[in-house]
């Protein structure tokens, strides 16, 4: 399937349940909270972050302008108090051997354990004019912005992994996608990495002005359940409904080492999904707003010890 994400079935008991519980919360809080105003400020930061990697066109491994990203992202990371690691490695596609780099960002002590992941992908779907704005560029854009207030709070064991290749070269398929995670996992669970990681957030297309999360249900439950109800503290119920997907993003390649892991992401981008994986991906879909919401829980989670 060419998607992120595999239908089936509802439970028609269950989902009637969580349409009441829904419609109590709703109930219990009409109003959707404030914005507290260091997170609207980190969210315009992300947002221009995202803009200023669409401006270099479509990204795609091994392209020029996915080079020119890294070399951004690296030298930027370069500047805050963390250790910066650039895993360059070599992927065998549909299209022969490709070049692909991770970079990873770890604040905190080198041997901390109970470590927290907070990962996106950096890349863009290889297709022509797709600049890919929400997909692949807001997460770089919000890891971006995340490390930047981790640069504040150096003692958190806190790591930001930017993937390389998670789009797929020809078709989605378990072979021929995310490329980087699929990588980087195999190289945790070999090297006893793994082991020390207390939970991994994957963040894929949370830009969108209409944010709305799917609850996953490919991703760790209790964990899933920790960041919802985080969010819903938060007053921001209804960018996290209980709307249940089943998402295969590059989160599954670290829970398939052992690693808690879930994904935040936005599958439903432009009426009936339209803006997805079309040159509609562009920087007037995204907004701040959205970008500022994900930090803001991220961080409480962060702050949790990412505890279900």
């Amino acid at each position: 399937m060419d998607s992120k994400t595999a239908a089936r079935p509802r439970q028609p008991g269950l989902w009637t349940g969580l349409l009441v519980l829904a419609a109590l919360s709703c109930q219990a809080r009409s109003q959707p909270a404030a914005i507290p105003e260091e997170y609207r400020r980190a969210g315009r930061a992300a947002l221009e972050w995202t803009r200023k990697f669409v401006a270099l066109g479509p990204r795609p491994a091994g392209s020029n302008a996915l080079q020119a990203q890294q070399r951004i992202i690296a030298e930027a990371l370069g500047k805050l108090s963390c250790r910066v690691t650039e895993d360059d490695f070599t992927a065998a596609t549909p299209l022969g051997a490709a070049a692909m780099k991770n970079i990873t960002a770890r604040f905190g002590a080198a041997d901390a354990a109970g470590i927290v992941v907070v990962s996106g992908h950096y890349d863009t779907l290889r297709q022509e004019r797709f600049v890919g704005a929400n997909d692949g560029g807001s997460s770089a854009g919000l890891l971006m912005a995340l490390a930047e207030r981790l640069d504040a709070k150096p003692d958190a064991a806190v790591w930001v992994a930017f993937l390389d290749g998670e789009e797929a070269v020809l078709r989605w398929s378990a072979a021929d996608r995310t490329y980087g995670s699929r990588h980087l996992a195999g190289r945790w669970a070999a090297d006893g990495t793994a082991r020390r990681i207390r939970a991994l957030i994957n963040v894929d297309m949370i830009g969108d002005a209409d944010l709305s999360l799917v609850f996953d249900r490919n991703s760790d439950p209790d964990l899933m359940k920790r960041v919802w109800s985080i969010a819903a503290e938060l007053g921001y119920e209804r960018h996290f409904p209980r709307e249940i997907g089943y998402i295969e993003d590059d989160h599954l390649s670290f829970a398939a080492v052992g690693i808690p892991s879930i994904d935040l992401i936005d599958f439903n981008y432009g009426p009936g999904n339209a803006y997805w994986h079309t040159a509609a991906d562009t920087m007037d879909k995204l907004s701040a707003d959205s970008f500022a919401v994900i930090l803001h829980v991220l961080e409480e989670t962060i702050a949790a010890g990412a505890r279900p």
